[in-house]
């Protein structure tokens, strides 16, 4: 068998820095390129790129190869291209058993226990809600409650957001509040709209989070928390009208770790004095779900990797060859590459530069985020966040001139605006949009390799990919270029992050 030293060697296309002509370098991009970053980025030898793991890391080396084959600076405070980042992996409970007066739940069957050690506790369960507390609205779900030593139940959610971005993003917090608030246990109650097996499966494995500062272990979260299925008792009515309900709780064999993984990121200074002080974002996440059970969708022993060639190998490759054309012909702004990590797992790469960026947020005036579950229509890319802000003309201008038109907005009701990375620097104010690989719904098409452990190399549109590649490297510039800024459409949920990041009036 090759040695992966050798593999990566091969797999790194010969690049020449020149143009003819005065010809922009993404009109010049080479199929053959775009074909082989992908081809080595989405090979098994990476085994899905799951954060934290061999892949994951030799993904990031990959890709920072490139940039300093293409002459990008490093950022400020690094000395490469690596940004390290420390997480907490955590493997749930094998063995657990909650029970409400006279009924029992069951580990893998319908309890799910995610975090803590229990002894054989007995103790009361009390209902507290949404088990939320803001203090700047002055919301309590535990005022007036003795919850001290007992097992609180909750509803999914807060109570502004029952989504599933909001429960997911919500945990973590519920969890310290309970604790804050003396309970021994946190358990969710389940009512999510899709399938109870499915939930489980994402989350009974080994997951990952960011630790806390130094990567220090964050062993005072260790309650125990975790959700179940109801039956059809009646004790959870009981527990929302007051009563007292008995409960005992047993859980062996949670354990927790750090790990470390990186983002990579590169710069490439602006050519106008006037505009290099200001910064475009281009962002895709490089890591994928990994093999087998961490996947989270069916594998056979003849296929358990999750290539991700789609999701996200398009996306990094598109991020990869606008570093190339833009490094060659630099544009007016100064730009920021950033390749992130920790994606799958909760966006937790691009939450992470957020709060630790290398360029203050403020002088960042824009993140174009190439990112998608994959594509149905190559005669399209698709633009999530088309409308919001104030770029549509550039990034039609963009796909156009390749031969291909704008998907605004494609499957509204998988809210996929808030489902990747540029949500973490919508949050915060930055105007984003995501670029994706033609999708005008989740059909057949996108769910045959969405996650699956047949989205691999071999089964890539590769003339489209380097078309989308092109597109991608093309809007980048555009923007960079503008005399004027993105702004936040009126009205924006975002737009009030904005006008605070950027002192606007």
């Amino acid at each position: 068998m090759k040695s992966l030293c050798l593999i990566l060697l091969a797999a790194i296309p010969f690049f020449t820095f020149s143009q003819d002509n005065g010809t922009p370098a993404e009109f010049q991009l080479e199929k053959s390129e775009t074909e082989a970053h992908l081809r080595f980025l989405a090979s098994d030898e990476l085994q899905g790129r799951r954060t934290g793991e061999m892949g994951n890391n030799i993904a990031a080396r990959y890709i920072a190869t490139q940039f300093e084959a293409f002459g990008l600076q490093t950022a400020p405070g690094l000395d490469g291209y690596f940004q390290p980042i420390a997480f907490e992996a955590v493997t749930p409970p094998r063995n657990a058993s909650l029970s409400l007066n006279k009924t029992t739940y069951t580990q893998g069957d319908n309890l799910l226990i995610l975090t803590g050690n229990a002894d054989n506790l007995k103790t009361e369960a009390v209902f507290v809600n949404f088990g939320w507390v803001d203090k700047e609205s002055g919301h309590d779900d535990y005022q007036g409650l003795d919850v001290k030593g007992k097992i609180v139940f909750s509803l999914p959610g807060t109570p502004d957001g029952q989504d599933p971005m909001s429960v997911f993003n919500s945990m973590k917090q519920k969890r310290k509040l309970a604790q804050e608030k003396g309970a021994v246990a946190l358990i969710e109650l389940y009512r999510l709209q899709f399938p109870w097996p499915f939930f489980r499966s994402f989350f009974d494995k080994e997951n990952l989070s960011l630790a806390g500062e130094a990567g220090e272990n964050s062993s005072k979260q260790d309650i125990v928390y975790g959700w179940v299925k109801e039956e059809k008792d009646g004790n959870v009515q009981q527990m929302q009208e007051g009563k007292k309900v008995k409960a005992s709780l047993m859980s062996k064999g949670f354990t927790r770790r750090v790990v470390y993984s990186q983002n990579v990121i590169g710069i490439i200074e602006g050519i106008d004095p006037e505009l290099r002080d200001e910064y475009l974002l281009l962002t895709a996440h490089y890591d994928h779900v990994g093999t087998g059970k961490n996947g989270g969708g069916p594998y056979t022993p003849q296929d358990s990797i999750f290539n991700g060639a789609r999701d996200n190998g398009m996306g990094t490759v598109a991020l990869i060859s606008a570093a190339k054309a833009l490094s060659i012909d630099r544009p007016r702004r100064s730009v920021i590459v950033l390749a992130v990590t920790g994606e799958e797992l909760g966006l937790l790469g691009s939450k992470y530069y957020s709060e630790h960026p290398l360029i203050p947020l403020n002088k960042t005036i824009f993140n174009l985020n190439s990112d998608g579950a994959g594509y149905n229509d190559v005669s399209y890319v698709s633009v999530v966040g088309f409308g919001r802000t104030g770029t549509d003309a550039l990034v039609e201008a963009g796909v156009n001139i390749f031969g291909m038109d704008v998907f605004p907005n494609p499957a509204p009701e998988q809210n996929l605006y808030d489902r990747s990375d540029n949500v973490s620097f919508a949050s915060k104010g930055v105007p984003a949009i995501q670029f994706v690989p033609g999708t005008t719904g989740f059909d057949e098409a996108i769910s045959k390799y969405y996650h699956q452990v047949t989205d691999n190399p071999d089964t890539i549109d590769y003339d489209y990919l380097h078309k989308f590649c092109q597109a991608f490297a093309r809007t980048a510039r555009l923007i960079a270029n503008e005399n004027g800024r993105p702004q936040w459409a009126k009205g924006d949920k975002y737009e009030k992050a904005g006008m605070e990041l950027y002192g606007d009036e």
